[in-house]
């Protein structure tokens, strides 16, 4: 059979084969003293809210479950309005939010919006790899630029620039970021987007985390920008973090208005429309009693950042960048891998951080990420955990690192 050219360009997501590993060897040690903790995977170990849990129970018994309009409910969008009227002192318009199956769905639809075969689009190394694949899917390619701790692993202005090229689109961006949890100045960003409009580009930007931010410097959305320029930023979101609805697959695409007919008319044909059943759920995030049990929990993610980070520090696995927001640790294992004889890069992808995390699965039973999946700017170097487990498994992550590291 023939394989579509666009499919054979999808990389491999070699998380999921870490997983698969580390899932096969929990199933040994389940009875240990030792069970695998996985700090591997980027979901929040809480749940829905009871609020949310109840909507969606009590749209099912009544019914409520067929198709909505592909924009999505209009008392959702409205909710959403708010919420970003209320955290973040933003007029969103309704008109301008589209629902989506999940962020991914979002990214998909303005990718095939936007982007021409042969368009450019140039995003940071490193970055979260499904981003640069929904580019590739609509014909388009990614162009990753590497990026430094000074930098926040983010791009700057002076980058954009210098990568500019004949056939660059635009730049797709995260802020807070997966895998750093690091988020790009305001400045900085309005500085990037001011360019890139300029020249007639687009600028996405990722804000799945936004509502997992822990500093109030970073903690603002690119849709804040003044004028003409806030209202041509493409935010896509998301229920699954800040949320706690990963598997209910809802998110949302806020857009300029003049792209939502174009954007509605791929959603009708490809989607039809986001879950009914979520979509009710969700009109309960954002009641008074839902935001303050996620206003506690986005507490408990950064007291768990506050523990795990100088831990790590304290421990050789350096991170360069205090993270901002989300809930990950990008840390250089390079030092200890040395340490305990793994070979640097080898062409195939393996040796270093690769290595370094089936080791770490095999000696501490820890289920980390490496950094192959994240670009090509020293990925042999870091490992990315995830804090989104408790604090009593992070407790347990260190004791083991420690009794296996010394």
């Amino acid at each position: 059979m023939k394989i579509a050219q666009r499919a054979e360009r999808i990389e491999p997501f070699y998380v999921m084969e870490v997983a698969k590993a580390a899932a096969s060897l929990a199933g040994k040690v389940a009875h240990t003293r030792d069970p695998m903790i996985f700090l591997n995977i980027g979901e929040p170990d809480f749940t829905a809210p009871p609020l949310v849990q109840e909507a969606a129970a009590r749209a099912i018994r009544q019914g409520a479950t067929q198709y909505t309009q592909a924009m999505g409910m209009v008392e959702l969008r409205e909710k959403i309005s708010g919420w970003y009227a209320s955290r973040f002192n933003v007029d969103v318009a309704p008109s301008r939010i589209v629902i989506t199956a999940g962020a991914s769905a979002a990214l998909q639809l303005a990718c095939l919006a936007l982007i021409e075969a042969g368009d450019e689009i140039l995003m940071p190394d490193p970055s979260y790899p499904c981003n640069r694949h929904f580019v590739s899917a609509a014909e388009g390619r990614s162009v990753l630029i590497p990026t430094t701790a000074e930098e926040r692993f983010q791009l700057t202005r002076a980058k954009v620039e210098t990568a500019w090229g004949e056939h660059t689109r635009g730049v797709l961006l995260a802020s807070p970021s997966n895998p750093t949890g690091t988020s790009i100045a305001p400045e900085e960003l309005q500085r990037i987007h001011e360019f890139v409009h300029g020249r007639g580009g687009i600028t996405l930007i990722d804000e799945i985390y936004l509502g997992l931010s822990y500093e109030e410097h970073f903690g603002h959305t690119a849709l804040a920008m003044p004028g003409e320029l806030g209202q041509n930023i493409i935010s896509i979101n998301s229920f699954s973090k800040y949320f706690n609805m990963t598997g209910w697959r809802l998110g949302w695409l806020v857009v300029p208005e003049v792209l939502v007919p174009v954007i509605e008319r791929i959603a009708q044909n490809l989607f039809i429309c986001a879950s009914t059943v979520a979509q009710h759920a969700a009109l309960a995030c954002f009641e008074a009693e839902s935001l303050a049990e996620y206003e506690r929990r986005r507490g408990e993610f950064r007291a768990r950042r506050d523990y795990f980070i100088p831990e790590l520090n304290r421990l050789g696995l350096t991170v360069p960048v205090m993270p901002d927001g989300a809930f990950y640790a990008y840390a250089d294992s390079s030092h200890i891998a040395r340490r305990w004889g793994i070979a640097d890069a080898r062409p195939d992808g393996t040796g270093g951080s690769w290595d370094f995390a089936f080791e770490l699965m095999k000696r501490a039973h820890l289920a980390v990420t490496p950094g192959r999946d994240f670009g090509h700017a020293a990925p042999e170097k870091y490992i990315r955990f995830s804090t989104a487990s408790s604090m009593e498994h992070l407790r347990e992550a260190v004791k083991r690192l420690e009794a296996v590291i010394g």
